[in-house]
């Protein structure tokens, strides 16, 4: 198995946890990005209004803590 599948695999499970973290992103989102982590930073940029490096930050910090 692959990481890729590892973590698509993960991901379901991690949803939810997303959504704790970022209210503002829907199920819709979560389920056509599949954790793919380019996408949810963009996401997390668009929804919040901040930089891309401060997404790509803040999305960081949460996956070291998962």
């Amino acid at each position: 198995m692959t990481n890729i599948n590892i973590w698509q695999g993960k991901w379901k499970q991690l949803k939810g946890n997303v959504k704790q973290q970022w209210g503002k992103l829907t199920d819709d989102d979560l389920d056509k990005i599949e954790g793919r982590e380019e996408e949810i930073v963009g996401l997390i940029q668009e929804r919040y209004g901040i930089a891309e490096e401060q997404a790509k930050a803040e999305y960081h910090a949460w996956m070291s803590k998962q």
